[in-house]
C-alpha cells in the first residue's frame, strides 16, 4: 500500500510540525475536569485531515476533536489522534505524539505514531512489519514478569474509580521490575513495539488512542488482547499489549484484581 503509507507519513509529519510550532507556549482549555484541549490539538488535526483529503478524498475519517466524517460507501477509514498526551504537552513535558490508524473494511491495515519531540516515526503495515525511522523493530525477549518493565495509564474517570485502577497498579508493581505512567498511550504502544518496555495495560481508551498501536505491536511480533484474553477491539473498553512472552502472566494479574466497579 505505498500510496496509503506515503499519505500516512505525510499526515503524521504535518501534524507533528504543528505540535512543535506551538510547544512550550500554548494555553489549554478544559473539555472536562481533567481533560484538556489546546489550539495545537485542533490545528494538528486539521493538518492531518488536509493531507488525507488531498490524496484520498473518498476516505472516511474518525478524529478525536471533530468526530466522524462520514463518506457514503467508503471502504477506507482513518482514525486519528492529533495530540496524544495533551496534559503532558500543556505542561511542557516532551512526551506526546500524533497517531493514526487506517482501516480497510473494518480491519486496521496501516498505522503510525510520530513523536516530534524526539523525531521518532513509527510505522506498521499489515504483513510487512513495523519500523522506527525506517529500521525494523521487534518486541523484547524478556520471558518473566519479574524482569519486565511495564507501563499503564489512568483514564479521565480515575477520580471516580481510583480504587480499581490502583489495585491493578499495585498488583503489577509487586510482580514486575517496575511500572511507568508516561501519559501518552500512543507512545506506550510504540515503546512496547520496539522493546523498550515489555507490557502495557489500560482501560477507558478510545479508537484513536489504540488503532495504530495495535498494529505496531502485532507487526513487531507482540501480542494484544482485552483484559480477558479475547481479541483486541479498538472500540473495546480495555486493552492489553505485550511482547507475547509475558501476556498470560499479565492476564493472570488482572484476573486476580477486583473487577471493574463501574
Amino acid at each position: 500500500m505505498p500510496d496509503i503509507m506515503e499519505t500516512l507519513r505525510a499526515a503524521l509529519t504535518a501534524s507533528g510540525d504543528v505540535l512543535m510550532r506551538h510547544f512550550g507556549h500554548v494555553e489549554a482549555e478544559h473539555k472536562g475536569p481533567i481533560d484538556l484541549v489546546t489550539v495545537a490539538d485542533r490545528e494538528s488535526e486539521a493538518a492531518a485531515v488536509a493531507a488525507i483529503r488531498r490524496d484520498h478524498p473518498g476516505h472516511a475519517i474518525l478524529a478525536e476533536e471533530s468526530g466522524g466524517q462520514r463518506v457514503s460507501g467508503a471502504e477506507w477509514r482513518w482514525i486519528i489522534d492529533p495530540l496524544d498526551g495533551t496534559t503532558n504537552y500543556a505542561h511542557g513535558m516532551p512526551i506526546f505524539c500524533v497517531t493514526a490508524g487506517v482501516e480497510h473494511r473494518g480491519e486496521v491495515v496501516a498505522g503510525g505514531t510520530f513523536s516530534p519531540a524526539t523525531d521518532e516515526l513509527f510505522l506498521a503495515e499489515r504483513g510487512a512489519g513495523a519500523t522506527r525511522n525506517g529500521e525494523r523493530i521487534r518486541v523484547s525477549s524478556r520471558a518473566g514478569l519479574g524482569e519486565a518493565l511495564l507501563v499503564t495509564g489512568f483514564p479521565y474517570d480515575r477520580r471516580e474509580h481510583v480504587d480499581y485502577y490502583m489495585a491493578q497498579f499495585g498488583a503489577f508493581l509487586a510482580r514486575s521490575r517496575g511500572v511507568l505512567r508516561l501519559g501518552a498511550a500512543g507512545m506506550d504502544f510504540a515503546h512496547v513495539a520496539m522493546g523498550r518496555l515489555d507490557g502495557y495495560w489500560e482501560r477507558g481508551l478510545h479508537p484513536w488512542d489504540v488503532a495504530a498501536g495495535k498494529l505496531l505491536i502485532t507487526e513487531a511480533g507482540g501480542c494484544t488482547s482485552d483484559f480477558r484474553g479475547q481479541p483486541f477491539d479498538v472500540f473495546g473498553p480495555d486493552f492489553l499489549a505485550s511482547n507475547g512472552l509475558i501476556h498470560s502472566a499479565m492476564l493472570d494479574v488482572i484476573a486476580s484484581c477486583p473487577p471493574w466497579d463501574g
